[in-house]
């Protein structure tokens, strides 16, 4: 079967090629002889209500010098393909949400789009996490400085970080009489103005934040560690962590069960948990990553799998 599949995606000559995952699932597509059909954000167009995008033919190459040729841009009917992935980056601003609306209305005219972008506009990764309270470290989110003061009072020690933030940033670690208190609280809330999270601090962080791959809402077996360097708070590869394969434990294993069924009912395809020790802390809906490192460790085709459970999906 041979499918023309859309991508919604950052520049794809800023990407790195070796650990890019929406680069691992093109390479597939590619080898199953789907025609790829390469757009970024801006590319996204509506026109007496039809959704249209400027497209280029693309075809990659795993590679780390030459990945990709792209060819002259074009404007197509996006309801003229069979699958779309949006997979652009956070931040998750004013031009994603506008990209989500006009996919919507895409997917309206039976074209599967993963992730289903009515469910990725409201599913911020980290409140998201917040509808399992069960596997959750004790939580708050709030901008009031009196309640977030209590909080790191109550719980000892205490991250915080912002609602919209990616790869680690402005992620702060305080304790109870730390001086810093008050302006971090300023500075993350904007005055009081935005909510952020926070949350008991993890000492397990030490061991790694897992990234936990979950298929139509069933976990792939194995999960990427992401341990900080020596010195530092946070395991995100992008703040220089350290990726470790290991294997899913059973605890890992029952935070799944309690994520899973809701990621297949609102059609969350494919989706990122991060667990430190026994807990979940975000779950990844925009763009998650790790599968080309799994890919590596353990011989998986992670893409694959995805792509066989879409086909299937869209048979129902």
């Amino acid at each position: 079967m041979s499918l023309n599949v859309g991508v919604v995606m950052d520049p794809i000559d800023h990407i790195k090629p070796w650990k890019d995952t929406t680069l691992g699932m093109l390479l597939e597509a590619q080898r199953r002889g789907w025609s790829l059909h390469y757009m970024e954000p801006a590319d996204l167009f509506m026109r007496e209500g039809r959704v249209s995008g400027m497209t280029r033919d693309l075809s990659v190459a795993d590679d780390n010098q030459n990945w990709f040729t792209l060819g002259e841009a074009a404007p197509r009917d996006l309801a003229s393909l069979d699958m779309i992935l949006m997979r652009q980056d956070p931040p998750f601003n004013a031009q994603y949400v506008y990209a989500t609306y006009l996919l919507e209305k895409v997917e309206r005219e039976g074209v599967m789009v993963v992730n289903r972008p009515a469910s990725v506009r409201d599913s911020n990764e980290k409140l998201f996490a917040t509808d399992f309270p069960q596997c959750c470290v004790p939580t708050l989110v709030s901008g009031r400085g009196d309640l977030l003061r209590a909080f790191v009072e109550e719980v000892g020690d205490a991250v915080m970080k912002p609602l919209d933030g990616m790869g680690g940033s402005n992620i702060f670690r305080i304790e109870p009489g730390s001086s810093n208190l008050s302006v971090i609280i300023e500075v993350l809330t904007e005055h009081g103005k935005t909510p952020i999270m926070a949350q008991r601090y993890i000492p397990d962080i030490t061991a790694g934040d897992k990234r936990i791959l979950m298929i139509n809402g069933e976990p792939v077996p194995y999960a990427l560690a992401r341990v900080p360097k020596k010195g530092e708070l946070r395991g995100n590869l992008a703040a220089g962590g350290t990726g470790e394969g290991r294997e899913l434990t059973d605890r890992d294993r029952w935070i799944c069960e309690q994520v899973g069924p809701t990621l297949r009912e609102r059609g969350l395809y494919f989706v990122g948990l991060d667990v430190i020790g026994d807990y979940l802390t975000e779950i990844n809906v925009t763009s998650p990553t790790c599968m080309r490192e799994l890919d590596q460790i353990y011989g998986l085709n992670i893409a694959g799998q995805l792509f066989d459970t879409l086909l299937s999906l869209r048979q129902q």
